[in-house]
């Protein structure tokens, strides 16, 4: 099908306003980064990286900045064993109730950070939980091993039965099958799920705030409250941008190995 020269002259013009309307604003953040007046006023006045060293040297950023990374990273961890271990038994194995196991495994991320939120504090003060980094963990959780699920039993569909059944005819017990031969094929799945998990826990609010205890702040959190300080307002742009930045590494990282995984599951 061939379009006329109009045709492409508008499609073109469609997809530079979708791309303006989705990106211009986080342009003009990072441009206020740069900023070295405290007021966000057009145009700027100036430009200095005077607000990075300032955010380096915030006792408060750095905490936030670790606690997420903790958070990020324990919440990935748990997710991985347990969407992992959900979705081998929903895929490999017949049982039932199987289809009903699957969509409430996948609910999670679809009800109201709200929800999840309340739903998790009532339970953790019903329990005598304390708050803090392990409730903030928990609470990640609930959403993050859908993401794991989801890639791993999309990666499990294409994969061939064959090899596990060849494996477990010539002697292999079920672990040594699931180590040479299913733990391979699905990597490409673990490590896009891990990446996603792990972005979608570091810049996650509404359920942290649930769960969160008194002083503890992730980075989100601590962007909340700062913003609220119009002197802190430089350095929020600053953690924004940099915030900006590393979130396009694993999204971009987890869609080129899934598609190299979709690849080299199609040839298999």
């Amino acid at each position: 099908m061939t379009e006329s020269r109009g045709t492409r002259i508008a499609l073109r013009i469609a997809t530079a306003l979708v791309l303006s309307f989705l990106y211009l604003p986080l342009i003009i953040l990072a441009i206020y980064a740069f900023n070295p007046s405290r007021l966000q006023a057009w145009p700027p006045t100036g430009f200095t990286f005077h607000w990075f060293g300032e955010a380096v040297s915030n006792p408060a950023l750095i905490r936030a900045v670790v606690n997420s990374l903790l958070v990020g990273t324990f919440a990935t961890i748990v997710a991985l064993v347990l969407g992992t271990l959900a979705a081998l038994a929903v895929q490999r194995y017949a049982f039932f109730g199987r289809q009903a196991i699957s969509f409430l495994l996948v609910l999670p991320i679809a009800l109201p950070g709200v929800v999840t939120g309340i739903a998790l504090r009532t339970s953790f003060v019903t329990l005598g939980v304390d708050f803090g980094l392990l409730t903030i963990v928990v609470g990640h959780a609930t959403f993050c091993v859908v993401i794991v699920y989801n890639n791993v039993i999309a990666r499990l569909r294409r994969l061939p039965r064959s090899p596990e059944e060849a494996s477990a005819d010539l002697g292999a017990d079920p672990f040594a099958t699931f180590r040479r031969v299913t733990l391979p094929g699905m990597r490409t799945a673990l490590l896009s799920g891990g990446l996603l998990a792990f972005a979608l826990s570091f810049d996650e609010i509404i359920v942290t705030n649930f769960t969160a205890g008194a002083g503890t702040q992730t980075i989100p959190m601590w962007i909340l409250t700062a913003i609220q300080r119009p002197t802190e307002l430089p350095v929020v742009n600053v953690v924004a941008l940099v915030l900006i930045l590393t979130s396009v590494i694993p999204v971009y990282l987890a869609s080129k190995v899934s598609s190299e995984g979709a690849i080299a599951g199609g040839r298999g």
